[in-house]
């Protein structure tokens, strides 16, 4: 039998490959979106902003439980800068009252560790989940190498690249994820499952010299050094998971071959 899913943030880099994987495995899809969207693809798609919550304000559809509601499964990929935790907790509410029986969540890598704003709130949002009382499976990821190619691509515009000491990173392809985010959304309610990192370990400055190469030019490095208690997770590892974790299949360098090479941007 098959399932009806709401995906939120289905529009983003991971829900625009997660969503028709799930349509391509029968599964009605209803995506949540803070904007109103004609249906396309067979996907429906709700409008609710889960910062408002089910309050004043809330949306023109009325809020989160009427987006969620005749749903069985929530995939909850939505996410920002900041806000994770809180949004997190009005989509839960919510979910309970209409009695989904598998709340999904995409995490990242470090969330317990990592002293910075934004791993403070997607902790926060894992415990919301966890605390939920629904039947839950939350996965912890490294960062896209979308985010990585962001980061290098504006670096690269800088006369003299900045090179880290100590900042390692262990990007992972988005299909990867989406890939199996798909197959723990179909499966059974897990909790918390093993991490998934991409297949190779690299420098910050590593990165920064593959994106260079693959659009043919060069920059000279500067070693420097980051400061403070970032500085010092950075350089113990916290944002790594370094045993146990499911590996991607994608490398960076795979990744740049498809993406940045012989092109111009």
């Amino acid at each position: 039998m098959t399932s009806s899913i709401l995906v939120t943030g289905g529009t983003g880099t991971l829900g625009r490959l997660v969503t028709p994987l799930l349509r391509d495995a029968g599964h009605k899809v209803r995506v949540l979106s803070r904007h109103g969207r004609e249906p396309q693809g067979g996907v429906e798609y709700v409008t609710a902003d889960l910062l408002k919550g089910d309050g004043e304000g809330a949306g023109e559809s009325g809020g989160i439980a009427s987006a969620i509601d005749g749903t069985e499964i929530v995939l909850h990929l939505a996410g920002g800068p900041k806000g994770d935790d809180e949004g997190t907790r009005n989509l839960v509410r919510a979910a309970s009252r209409v009695g989904v029986r598998h709340l999904v969540h995409i995490s990242v890598i470090g969330a317990d560790r990592m002293p910075i704003g934004y791993f403070r709130a997607k902790l926060g949002a894992e415990r919301a989940v966890a605390d939920s009382g629904l039947p839950w499976t939350t996965l912890r990821a490294a960062q896209f190498h979308d985010l990585i190619l962001t980061m290098t691509r504006t670096m690269a515009k800088l006369p003299v690249l900045p090179a880290p000491g100590g900042l390692r990173m262990q990007p992972v392809d988005a299909r990867d994820v989406a890939a199996r985010l798909v197959e723990l959304t179909l499966g059974e309610p897990a909790g918390r499952v093993a991490d998934l990192t991409g297949p190779k370990l690299y420098g910050l400055s590593e990165l920064t010299r593959g994106y260079l190469q693959a659009r043919g030019k060069r920059r000279p490095t500067m070693p420097v050094r980051v400061p403070g208690k970032i500085g010092r997770a950075y350089r113990a590892g916290d944002n790594l998971t370094l045993d146990g974790a499911d590996i991607g299949k994608r490398t960076w360098e795979d990744f740049l071959a498809e993406r940045v090479s012989g092109s111009s941007r």
